[in-house]
């Protein structure tokens, strides 16, 4: 049986939004989409980028994988990655997107699966293999030590970090930020508080959205 919480949500949708916004997502519909902005978030059913920055339809182009990750462009890999690459590609070259946010967030259980030492046991095991992506990440920070709960988030706040640093790996990408057509943004929402944190290009620390002077 399909989800009665599904159909009950769909009803209200139509009844409401879809139908106070229909002649929007008829031009939708009839132009296509031209988002200015490429989310790239977590599966994490807690952090919906649409929810948290209140988006209507056809304002952001979303890509939700295990831990808000970016594999380095590598066309001629065997990898399995290649999912988020080429919806990164299309957004970047299709859609021509002006800005991309790269999503983090706190409880991040694909995080805490690394942390925990999950492994790639079998070929099956696709968990372990896509988060193995941040051991260069986790082997940069160095031991964990202390308190568990500021490990993970130290490694939340790197992996961020590492997913900006392989953006850049897309000659596109690339060409485009050095020409002022594109720019690249790190952030970090505390499920929570509510409290989203952006992340400094110049000094690298997250600090809170609305108490910067990063927004514009």
């Amino acid at each position: 049986m399909f989800p009665k919480r599904l159909s009950e949500g769909y009803q209200s949708f139509l009844q409401g939004r879809f139908h106070s916004e229909s002649s929007r997502y008829q031009k939708l519909a009839e132009l296509g989409q031209s988002p200015e902005i490429l989310i790239i978030g977590c599966c994490d059913s807690r952090v919906s980028p649409e929810v948290i920055f209140d988006a209507g339809p056809g304002e952001m182009f979303v890509i939700r994988n295990v831990a808000n990750l970016v594999p380095p462009c590598d066309p001629d890999s065997e990898s399995s990655y290649h999912g988020t690459s080429a919806a990164i590609e299309f957004a970047v070259n299709g859609l021509n997107v002006k800005h991309i946010v790269v999503l983090g967030h706190a409880s991040c259980g694909g995080i805490r699966s690394f942390f925990d030492d999950a492994k790639p046991l079998s070929k099956g095991d696709f968990i372990g293999k896509w988060m193995s992506q941040i051991e260069p990440v986790a082997e940069r920070l160095g031991p964990a030590t202390g308190d568990r709960q500021a490990n993970l988030k130290r490694l939340e706040l790197a992996t961020v970090e590492h997913s900006l640093n392989n953006l850049m790996t897309f000659p596109s990408i690339r060409r485009r930020v050095q020409k002022g057509e594109l720019e690249l943004h790190g952030t970090y929402f505390g499920v929570a508080t509510g409290v989203l944190f952006l992340r400094d290009p110049k000094t690298g620390e997250f600090n809170p959205c609305l108490e910067t002077g990063l927004v514009g």
